[in-house]
């Protein structure tokens, strides 16, 4: 393998997509520059033989978990086991229902992260099967142009790159938080940390277009989930600010009577319930997402 970080990849699967899973493992087995390592979690559920019957390069490891623990705690598990192994620098995570369509992906990783040791997250451009995009795939406020890349203050958990040393020093996944903003706590971490969330639409991840709302918990979780990420890491003057704001273009966007239930209870709940230690942002990191384009209050 070539000088530069040694790269594995990480797949989540709840086992209802073998064959988009298939699709996947195969699009990664064509890339230019093999993974050291692939591990491929079954949350909350039993998984195949991938490695032979696909042909991919490097230690691939299978982990079967007895419950769904959701996104960030399926992640969690693999990034456990890719610390028992000590010789990855940088994990690609990918949706199972991705695709890599090019086979520089990961050579283009490797070198993003051997040009700046500062590189924190890679966020990877989200496309449909005709390379539309959608808006709220674009990690800029108002973006419109999804090939504009650059420093962001978030990132796509469908494809994405994470610095090891980063995590050591940061923190995995908040795996309380199931679904759902996950990956704003961890953008805010690491900028609060000194680590640069990059969005390069280079990398491109083919995923099926899709809502968010298609999952059944979504208002609750989305609610429950804003209000723990705020309570986590904004300074306290922030914290009215940003979920006022949130509330009202919530009453605005949401035409379902049900949904806005859901969404009020998960905010009733957000509230009661402890979503982990609170680590507030410094000030300094507020007014270094502004000048990004984001201040954490939208």
């Amino acid at each position: 393998m070539s000088e530069g970080p040694r790269i594995a990849v990480a797949v989540v699967t709840m086992g209802n997509r073998p064959d988009e899973v298939d699709a996947l493992l195969t699009s990664v087995a064509k890339q230019d520059v093999a993974p050291a390592r692939i591990v491929i979690v079954g949350n909350g559920c039993p998984l195949p033989e991938f490695a032979e019957r696909l042909g991919l390069p490097g230690e691939v490891t299978g982990i079967e978990v007895d419950e769904n623990l959701g996104c960030p705690g399926g992640r969690n598990v693999g990034l456990a086991r890719l610390r028992e192994f000590a010789d990855v620098d940088v994990v690609v995570e990918l949706d199972d229902d991705g695709l890599l369509v090019d086979a520089d992906v990961l050579r283009k990783v490797r070198d993003l992260y051997t040009a700046d040791p500062r590189l924190g997250i890679v966020g990877f451009r989200i496309a449909d099967e005709h390379g539309e995009t959608q808006r709220r795939h674009v990690p800029r406020v108002g973006a419109k142009d999804p090939m504009r890349g650059g420093p962001v203050t978030g990132f796509l958990g469908g494809g994405h790159a994470l610095s090891m040393p980063m995590l050591a020093r940061i923190g995995d996944w908040p795996a309380e938080f199931f679904f759902a903003h996950e990956e704003t706590d961890m953008a805010w971490r690491a900028i609060d940390d000194g680590w640069t969330v990059l969005y390069e639409p280079e990398l491109l991840l083919q995923h099926p277009k899709t809502s968010p709302a298609r999952h059944a918990i979504y208002y609750r979780v989305t609610a429950r989930n804003r209000v723990w990420l705020t309570r986590r890491r904004l300074p306290l003057p922030l914290i009215p600010v940003h979920l006022g704001i949130w509330m009202l273009l919530t009453l605005a966007r949401t035409r379902s009577l049900g949904g806005l239930r859901a969404w009020f209870g998960g905010f009733a709940e957000g509230l009661r319930q402890s979503g982990g230690e609170r680590r507030p942002m410094r000030w300094r990191t507020v007014w270094r997402l502004t000048r990004l384009g984001r201040p954490p209050v939208i």
